[in-house]
């Protein structure tokens, strides 16, 4: 048992990671705890998630799986792949902005400025998330990675490594963040045809590169031969397994995406027919 338990454990204490792990626990947890006040309800399914993301999180970030990520390429993917994908896709389907505000104590939420500071970084946010720039970026940022010489420096750079982890995993948030906007395209979300478009769209690029990696005959990644494999496994071996992983699981989740963002069109469609049935037209 203590065994087990010494691998829950920081391999390397970052301290910007535990402090945003703690951070997004507490302040989603008082903030269910104030909307009970007010008698408003949170989905225990959405809760989960929320929860369930940030503990995935943590646990490719702040436990021995860190090192296991620096000494594996496979490792290595599947962390990538839970912080850029399946962490973010979770958190973002969670739609916990109103529950994480509700958390924000009185004082912070009415700062002098905030308005100022929210103005200013909106132009920011509205280009990250235009619908050309996102899937680009976000499948960019996965080539750009794994590009062999910038791999090469960010598995021996502590800082830069932390870059790369960083800039996965806010990236997955913003691109998960706009597919599963709660907004329907009349309430300002953007339209549902445009994300599935969008969640197609980076797909064949990924297949392409996990195809690549996984297919290749020669040793691409050749940083884990210099410091040395937490396993004995083949290198070649090692560099597939990386590749599928790069490759499949990430295909599904647009895949399930695509399916998720069908359901929020159905929503809207089925509240029309409600209300539509509600006053007739005479």
């Amino acid at each position: 048992m203590d065994v087990a338990l010494s691998y829950l454990l920081p391999w390397e204490f970052s301290l910007t990671w535990a402090a945003a792990c703690v951070l997004a626990i507490v302040l989603y947890l008082r903030g269910l705890w104030q909307r009970q006040r007010l008698g408003e309800t949170t989905g225990v399914a959405r809760t989960l998630a929320f929860l369930l993301g940030v503990a995935a999180t943590y646990g490719v970030t702040l436990t021995h799986y860190d090192y296991l990520a620096q000494y594996m390429f496979f490792v290595h993917r599947a962390q990538h792949l839970v912080l850029h994908h399946a962490a973010p896709f979770l958190i973002a389907l969670s739609a916990p902005l109103p529950v994480l505000v509700e958390g924000l104590p009185m004082r912070i939420r009415h700062l002098p400025g905030r308005r100022l500071f929210t103005r200013m970084l909106h132009p920011v946010y509205r280009i990250l998330q235009h619908p050309l720039i996102a899937p680009v970026l976000f499948v960019g940022l996965i080539y750009f990675w794994l590009v062999p010489e910038i791999h090469f420096d960010a598995m021996l750079s502590a800082d830069l490594y932390q870059v790369m982890n960083w800039s996965m995993a806010l990236d997955g948030l913003l691109f998960w963040w706009l597919i599963f906007d709660r907004r329907s395209p009349l309430q300002g979300g953007l339209g549902y045809g445009k994300r599935i478009v969008i969640l197609l769209a980076v797909i064949p690029p990924q297949i392409v590169l996990g195809a690549y990696i996984a297919f290749s005959e020669e040793v691409i990644f050749d940083v884990y031969e210099v410091c040395g494999r937490a396993w004995p496994l083949d290198p070649l071996d090692d560099q597939r397994i990386g590749g599928l992983l790069t490759w499949v699981p990430a295909t599904m989740m647009s895949v399930l995406g695509v399916l998720i963002v069908l359901s929020f069109m159905f929503r809207d469609a089925r509240n029309e027919d409600t209300v539509h049935a509600s006053h007739p037209t005479r």
